[in-house]
């Protein structure tokens, strides 16, 4: 498939010269591997310089464009696999496991993400007005569409600010507008749309996965989360799934693991009491779900990524 993309952007002169710049500036702001923090806000850079195992975290609404390599992201059984031809878009905070799947340290896997703002969209819509009726949505909140020329120009503007920090505060913006409206208006940007439907079906949604997140450590109760979005228990259920592909009580526990293990790697606590932390009562429950999401126990998990630095 990298070969495929390569042979399809080179036939696309336009992206060929745009992707060649992007990976530069990427590379040349990346010191290291991992997540880049920059100095335009809502801007990160990633940087890998091997394939990695599937891991499991959480990710918030945010538009990921690679531009070098390949990674994939899966979401309950379901895999989407992106790369320079393809941008990643979530358009709510997900559990999603990631898996790099083509990095060197000649070529390194590069990826610009860009976080979603929801103002900005419903702003953009206001002057889009209204579009033509959107038939019942069971669609997932993550997704893949085609890379294009217009999209990456936008991409590679923003990127070049970093070059001129004092530029950024005046440009990023009109940068990150534009990028917003590309995928706004793009092949499947009616997704994006619907998230700002006022009190619609994906905003009932959104305001179910905003209550899990804040009360993550809390018996969940099915009817207390669909009152808070206005939704009945079975409606709740079925539109959860269809757009998370995972059940509320599925979804509050990978938050709740995603946390635990947080609270191991970043406060050094025992795994015991990280469990506690997050709602399990029961430490054998909380070690046993732990390994079945991360391959190992807890304890055996943690010492295993500290030995390897990540």
């Amino acid at each position: 498939m990298h070969d495929k993309a390569s042979n399809v952007i080179a036939a696309r002169p336009e992206l060929s010269a745009q992707q060649a710049e992007l990976a530069d500036r990427v590379a040349r702001n990346t010191r290291k591997d991992g997540l880049t923090a920059t100095v335009v806000p809502g801007l990160a850079l990633i940087r890998a310089s091997a394939p990695s195992q599937p891991l499991p975290s959480v990710y918030h609404p945010c538009l990921c464009v690679v531009v070098q390599g390949r990674k994939q992201a899966q979401l309950g059984e379901e895999v989407f696999v992106y790369d320079p031809l393809h941008y990643l878009v979530v358009s709510m905070t997900l559990p999603i496991t990631g898996q790099i799947l083509e990095a060197t340290p000649a070529q390194p896997y590069l990826c610009v993400r860009v976080d979603i703002d929801p103002a900005l969209v419903s702003e953009l819509l206001a002057q889009l007005g209204p579009a033509a009726p959107a038939r019942e949505s069971t669609t997932r909140a993550l997704y893949l569409a085609r890379t294009g020329a217009p999209l990456l120009d936008a991409v590679l503007r923003l990127t070049r600010l970093l070059d001129t920090p004092e530029e950024a505060a005046v440009l990023a913006p009109l940068a990150l507008r534009e990028i917003h409206y590309r995928v706004l208006t793009g092949e499947l940007g009616e997704r994006l749309r619907q998230l700002c439907e006022v009190d619609g079906p994906a905003q009932r949604i959104a305001r179910a996965i905003e209550r899990l997140k804040t009360h993550y450590a809390d018996a969940l109760r099915i009817e207390d989360l669909a009152a808070a979005a206005h939704m009945s228990p079975s409606s709740l259920h079925q539109r959860f799934k269809a757009v998370t592909s995972m059940s509320p009580l599925q979804f509050q526990k990978q938050l709740r693991l995603q946390e635990a293990r947080r609270l191991m790697l970043s406060d050094g606590l025992e795994a015991a009491a990280a469990g506690h932390r997050v709602g399990y009562e029961s430490p054998s429950q909380f070690s046993r779900e732990y390994r079945r999401l991360f391959g190992a126990p807890p304890r055996r998990e943690i010492a295993a990524v500290r030995l390897s630095g990540a």
